[in-house]
């Protein structure tokens, strides 16, 4: 254990967020997210809810401000999921300002997680529940 780190921020995904560069996505996903099949890196947190593993990596990951939106979550086919009301708040308070968050179609929201420096696999059984983040600068 290390003192005042995030009890979910496994090795592995320390390594990933810090390996990380300006412009990477990481995407945090639900438990039936083919994860398996589309991630070049995946790191499973099978005790986290997709809100939790968020803010976990909010903690110590900053988001893209050069570029609007830097986020990304799969459209859904009835109304906006309440989730993503959970995620805005989340990046809200982890940023300081709004982060927009762009709904992506589920096929394109696959191909993007394709591309993606790595996928955070979770157990969140809530549908919908899928983040894309796009990493940010450090400022001195």
């Amino acid at each position: 254990m290390l003192k005042n780190i995030n009890p979910l921020l496994t090795g592995d995904l320390l390594g990933i967020l810090a390996d990380m560069g300006h412009g990477d996505e990481i995407v945090v996903v639900d438990a039936n997210f083919p994860a398996a099949a589309l991630a070049g890196r995946l790191v499973r947190l099978p005790s986290a809810t997709a809100p939790e593993a968020l803010g976990a990596i909010l903690e110590l990951m900053p988001i893209d401000d050069f570029i609007d939106p830097p986020t990304a979550a799969m459209q859904a086919p009835q109304a906006r999921p309440a989730m993503y009301e959970t995620f805005g708040d989340q990046l809200r308070q982890a940023e300081g300002r709004e982060v927009a968050i762009d709904m992506i179609e589920r096929f394109a929201f696959y191909e993007r997680t394709r591309q993606a420096y790595a996928v955070v696999a979770t157990s969140e059984r809530r549908l919908y529940g899928n983040i894309l983040l796009t990493k940010g600068v450090v400022r001195g």
